[in-house]
């Protein structure tokens, strides 16, 4: 119909609206803990175990009761040494899914040395617990071990010399995204700023001002300042940067986002790790 200026009304298309995140949404479901998918983590085990051997990597097994402590290793290479885990808090299951599609690609620098723990909680896995049967965090007991998946996980790596990187993999459930932390005493060229690029094509990063109640150095990043002496109860990067190790990256996966969202995530940016410290060797 005419307008009362007769002219005809000008059709305006409306077009939808754009997505505001390229990422899935968040699920929503993790309340006073987390409450998102479980994994069988003894058929995962056996599959890493499997993808490890295929791929010629040697194997180190320890007894913690009635569950196997695997430590897989590459060695005798060239370039670095590169230090992988996951699974030490058994209600963090995407760090053993991102593990196994990382050993199953194999795609690692062809001089690069690999240490690789992909379940130091079998029993907290098992459960789905943050702690093992005993209730106790594996995390917190790297200065004076209590547990024996500890104590087993020491020795193997007390006959190993030292690690050039650490890489451990968890998850966090109240983030609001993907965060690392960062451990380099000796300031060596930073990791952190390609492992977080890497990670934002999969994953929204945390870009809140305190993240696990500590004040963030950038968005999804956290250099804590501790001395690693004045504190008790070592995680198990403190071990490793007290023994030998040059510098530790902590990744945490927001648990709240879809299971194959967190694990991509991880094996992005330990992708994106272990690529740019082969090119830095």
């Amino acid at each position: 119909m005419p307008s009362s200026f007769g002219l005809r009304p000008r059709m305006i298309t409306m077009e939808p609206a754009p997505n505001p995140s390229p990422h899935p949404a968040r699920l929503g479901v993790n309340r006073a803990g987390y409450r998102g998918e479980r994994i069988d983590a003894a058929s995962l085990l056996k599959e890493i175990r499997f993808l490890a051997n295929r791929h010629r990597f040697t194997e180190h097994v320890s007894l913690a009761g009635a569950h196997e402590l695997v430590f897989l290793s590459r060695l005798g290479r060239p370039g670095p040494r590169c230090y992988l885990s996951a699974g030490i808090h058994g209600d963090e299951p995407a760090g053993l899914v991102a593990l196994r599609d990382l050993i199953r690609d194999n795609a690692w620098p062809d001089d690069l040395n690999l240490g690789i723990c992909p379940c130091l909680n079998p029993q907290g896995c098992e459960l789905g617990t943050r702690e093992n049967a005993e209730g106790l965090d594996l995390n917190r007991d790297y200065r004076v071990p209590r547990s024996t998946e500890v104590r087993l996980h020491l020795e193997w790596l007390a006959s190993l010399p030292p690690w050039d990187v650490s890489i451990c993999l968890h998850e966090d459930w109240e983030s609001h995204g993907f965060y690392l932390y960062e451990l380099n005493p000796g300031n060596l060229p930073s990791l952190a700023e390609p492992i977080l690029e890497s990670v934002r094509a999969v994953c929204p990063i945390d870009h809140s001002p305190w993240i696990d109640g500590k004040e963030a150095t950038a968005p999804g990043l956290i250099r804590p300042t501790i001395d690693p002496t004045q504190r008790p109860d070592w995680p198990e990067s403190f071990w490793l940067l007290q023994n030998g190790c040059a510098e530790g990256y902590t990744l945490e996966a927001p648990s709240d986002w879809p299971l194959p969202v967190r694990a991509k995530a991880l094996q992005h940016a330990v992708q994106t790790a272990v690529q740019h410290r082969a090119l830095r060797a």
